[in-house]
């Protein structure tokens, strides 16, 4: 999808998410870029004959499958730009085979997001505990409920209902895993092993990665570089998709 001639940008949505949620994004850039765009498996229209509770309760799984694809398609020099989680299987791809790889964007990212001393990742243990209960106990009241957290736009009830119809499209099994998987796992120390050329993207206001998180990972990224975008929520590339593509685009273009 996209120029034929331009760098390859793989596209990684996050947590509960697919790949549709990239598509204002896609606009912008497939006139310069050669575009990439996958569904996590147990996510939106993966094979659901692929997934493996045990092998996906851990990130290593999903970045596993991201160098599996690179390496079917025999791609490299490729930009991984992650959306939350998928920040963090872009880091631990990037690690394994950096060869893969020309550069990083990490939107959104938390490489933690329990809170420890001398860090803030958002959230109280007992915090993270009750949104995993709540999300097991009853997984469709509780996407009703997070996604105007998480999109954080409240004059925009058409965006939040779109998240929350995508986290609906879930299979809740497969998300009471990844949830785990995703609020449970700490890679504070993987960040100072990334070699890549990184950039990492926040927003000016976000309830599940605050500044102070951006702020860590730009910091213990080495020569990372770091965008905050004026928009509010975790998901930028929905609600600011024309400031998200031009952040993306801008370090994708440097030499």
């Amino acid at each position: 999808m996209g120029s034929e001639c331009g760098p390859t940008v793989l596209l990684v949505h996050g947590f509960g998410c697919d790949q549709n949620l990239w598509r204002h994004v896609v606009e912008e850039l497939r006139s310069e870029f050669r575009l990439m765009l996958i569904d996590l498996v147990g996510s939106g229209s993966s094979d659901p004959k692929a997934w493996n509770s045990t092998k996906y309760s851990s990130l290593a799984g999903y970045a596993a499958d991201i160098l599996e694809i690179l390496d079917d398609l025999d791609l490299r020099d490729v930009v991984f730009v992650g959306h939350s989680v998928s920040a963090m299987i872009g880091v631990l791809a990037s690690i394994s085979d950096p060869s893969r790889f020309a550069k990083l964007v990490l939107l959104t990212p938390s490489p933690c997001y329990i809170d420890d001393d001398g860090y803030r990742g958002g959230f109280s243990a007992s915090d993270i505990d009750e949104l995993l209960e709540s999300l097991e106990q009853n997984y469709l009241g509780w996407s009703q409920a997070m996604a105007p957290v998480i999109m954080g736009t409240p004059d925009r009830p058409d965006l939040q209902d779109e998240l929350a119809e995508t986290f609906c499209r879930t299979d809740p099994e497969c998300a009471r895993v990844f949830a785990r998987t995703t609020f449970l796992s700490d890679n504070r120390t993987d960040l100072p092993q990334v070699s890549l050329p990184t950039l990492v993207i926040e927003c000016a206001q976000d309830a599940i990665a605050p500044r102070e998180v951006g702020a860590f990972v730009n910091t213990h990224i080495p020569g990372s570089r770091k965008v905050t975008l004026d928009a509010a929520g975790h998901c930028p590339h929905v609600s600011a998709p024309v400031d998200t593509a031009a952040a993306i685009a801008a370090f994708a273009r440097l030499t």
